[in-house]
């Protein structure tokens, strides 16, 4: 990228210096037209062979020639002026990062949060990558099982690194793009350095802080899922869990219809009933009130991790048809199914207790779980126990089809105002983080 500016900067200044030459050529060099005779005019005082105004001769195109001279100084000036504001803009992005793609997360950053295009559109494909401006940042995003360490170019000197720190195996991939980043760091390759981590669900993310630069390490940002008890709003920011898109989920476009068509069910939840957990309770309860008639049911005792083609329609229409998304706990309190419930305008009915692990103490985080989503006012139903259940769905049979439209319209504003306040914190914080300050 920084060859491609120099390139560009050179263009512009040949550009400049050959329109100056050309203006100068057409006012100062380019020779006149030399003027046609007239035939002889004579009358009463004699023969005339020409008419003499002055010390100059007269010349029939001399007014066609000054329109031509002014017509070619407002040329000039147009294309200086074009110049210019090409000039301006290169002037303008002051700031080029490129997003390295190594975990689904920084799908749901790049096709959600930012709205961007990858190319090839194949989800397959070995190698996508897609480009964006933000305000005065110029983005560029590769993703794709191609992208391995010192096989790509490194085409800036800021880079977000996008890593999946879920469990052991995966930290270990994570912790060999680490190195090959701090190499580039101390070979004066790159400057800036921020991550995108999908944490651990049990918030057992102590090892990548070595590599904060606070610690003594490089990395400038750090942007982490879940309720990570070592957020500190300086340079940890928590960063939503989104959706699943290494299932594919797709970016979904509101319609009239999803706004106010009436939906056939009050609720629904397909997902995997582990024993002995909440989601046991949820399920006797459904059935002891009948409510699973109402309700579009589909539990699996084993989890898959691998969705088709024909699962993930009959997913996205449970959540298109039903009022409520049902969201009880996993290993962890966020899960994927909130926010690709938001994305259909089924409101998430959540089971807001703490999950065993290092994440946030409610008693010392009294947004905890969770955090994230509170903060900025998610219009959700939080229960601390599915027993309550029946009573949402009772009050939820006395709802107008007018009020569940208010509702969903609201859920799906917020939604999209909350994606925009993620996408401007975000390059705020390269932004302040990445880019010199002015100051002393």
């Amino acid at each position: 990228m920084r060859s491609a500016r120099k390139r560009l900067c050179s263009a512009l200044i040949v550009a400049y210096g050959l329109f100056s030459f050309y203006a100068a050529y057409t006012v100062f060099l380019r020779p006149r037209r030399s003027a046609v005779p007239r035939p002889p005019h004579r009358d009463r005082r004699g023969p005339r062979d020409h008419v003499v105004l002055g010390n100059e001769e007269w010349n029939p195109w001399e007014e066609d020639e000054k329109k031509e001279l002014v017509a070619s100084q407002q040329r000039y000036k147009a294309n200086l002026n074009m110049i210019k504001n090409a000039r301006s803009r290169l002037e303008q992005t002051h700031l080029r990062v490129q997003i390295w793609g190594k975990a689904a997360i920084g799908l749901y950053l790049w096709q959600h949060i930012f709205g961007g295009q990858l190319e090839p559109a194949d989800v397959t494909a070995q190698w996508r990558e897609g480009n964006q401006k933000e305000g005065n940042t110029y983005f560029s995003f590769i993703t794709g099982p191609s992208v391995v360490p010192g096989y790509f170019s490194v085409e800036t000197e800021h880079v977000v690194l996008v890593l999946n720190g879920r469990e052991s195996s995966k930290v270990a991939h994570a912790t060999r793009w680490l190195q090959f980043t701090q190499t580039l760091v101390q070979t004066h390759k790159l400057q800036h350095v921020a991550v995108v981590l999908l944490g651990n669900e049990q918030c057992q993310n102590r090892w990548i802080q070595p590599y904060m630069k606070r610690e003594g390490g490089f990395v400038n940002l750090l942007f982490v899922t879940y309720d990570c008890t070592f957020v500190n709003q300086e340079d940890i920011f928590q960063w939503p869990l989104g959706v699943a898109t290494y299932r594919n989920f797709p970016v979904v476009e509101p319609s009239w219809s999803m706004l106010h068509d009436p939906r056939s069910y009050l609720c629904n939840f397909l997902g995997t009933v582990y024993r002995n957990s909440s989601r046991e309770t949820l399920m006797e309860v459904l059935k002891q009130n009948g409510l699973d008639k109402l309700c579009w049911i589909a539990a699996r005792e084993q989890w898959q991790p691998q969705e088709t083609n024909a699962s993930l329609r009959n997913y996205q229409d449970a959540l298109l048809q039903s009022d409520l998304t049902l969201c009880p706990v996993g290993i962890n309190t966020e899960c994927y199914r909130i926010y690709e419930a938001c994305s259909y305008g089924s409101i998430p009915v959540i089971e807001d207790v703490m999950t065993p692990g290092d994440c946030g103490n409610s008693s010392v985080y009294n947004r905890a779980p969770l955090q994230l989503l509170k903060t900025m006012g998610a219009p959700f139903i939080f229960i601390k126990s599915w027993k309550e259940l029946p009573a949402v769905l009772k009050k939820e049979k006395r709802m107008s089809l007018k009020e569940k439209i208010q509702r969903r319209k609201k859920l799906m504003e917020w939604y999209r105002n909350f994606k925009e306040r993620m996408r401007q914190k975000f390059i705020q914080a390269l932004e302040n983080a990445f880019v010199p300050s002015d100051k002393g």
